[in-house]
């Protein structure tokens, strides 16, 4: 298989970025064009919830039973610390019909964390190899993106509410990337929750001054309100769904 067409998702808390994140994997699933590896590293992120799948295990859970075994000395006699960590990491991938989700959670306390880091880089390379598209869901840092888990960034996409700390916020993320010299395929900005699906003059302006290019915009959307509240996951919205339906047409029109 061809190497996989990755998207990296991310933006601050609280701007709607996990419910569009889930929104672009449920889009691509439907294309039928190959399978998905999601990858969710953001600590605070519940992208399984967006999409209706439940998590038993996360790699920072791992991370912290395999502190605790070489701690303790209880690593399998006969096991290497490396195939420790392959055999505990193979278990935390979780398969749905249409994609596949490694969930990177929190990890606390010291131990073997950039090692285990390193495990899951080599994981996410192992794995990538038989997915179509690669998703991951990063947090406002972009930590695991910066410590190189993906190997290379197709396409960026920054997501931002409609206020204006929210596009600042955003263009602080761009400027990071820029320092990383991460150099995405392509990059550009979702604007979410905006008012009957436009931006007002001032938040545009705002767009412009920092130079990103905003590929499209996103309504506020009573049906993704009410998942939220009901715990549902808004990633099954009918097609019809006014953000749905939206973030499609914008995903299109950039080749995906």
């Amino acid at each position: 298989m061809a190497t996989p067409h990755t998207i990296a998702v991310a933006g601050k808390g609280g701007v709607g970025k996990t419910t569009t994140c889930g929104m672009i994997i449920d889009y691509l699933c439907k294309k039928r064009q190959g399978p998905v590896l999601v990858v969710d590293a953001d600590a605070n992120s519940n992208l399984n919830e967006v999409l209706g799948v439940e998590v038993e295990t996360s790699l920072g859970q791992i991370r912290e039973e395999m502190a605790q075994a070489e701690l303790k000395g209880t690593i399998p006699r006969g096991m290497t610390k490396a195939d420790y960590a392959e055999f505990k990491f193979n278990s935390a991938l979780i398969e749905d019909d249409d994609f596949d989700m490694l969930v990177m959670g929190r990890t606390q306390g010291k131990g073997c964390y950039c090692y285990v880091n390193g495990v899951l880089q080599s994981q996410v390379a192992k794995y990538a190899k038989n997915y179509a598209y690669v998703v991951m869901d990063n947090e406002a840092g972009l930590e695991h993106i910066a410590r190189g888990t993906l190997p290379h960034v197709d396409t960026m996409l920054l997501i931002s509410d409609s206020s204006r700390r929210g596009i600042q916020a955003v263009a602080r993320i761009a400027e990071m990337i820029g320092q990383m010299e991460l150099n995405p395929g392509q990059m550009g900005l979702i604007v979410n929750r905006a008012p009957d699906g436009r931006l007002d003059q001032g938040i545009l302006e705002e767009i412009d001054k920092h130079g990103l290019k905003l590929l499209g915009v996103l309504p506020h959307d009573e049906a993704v309100y009410r998942c939220d509240c009901a715990g549902e996951p808004s990633a099954k919205l009918p097609q019809s769904d006014p953000m749905k339906a939206a973030l499609s047409k914008i995903l299109a029109d950039i080749g995906l």
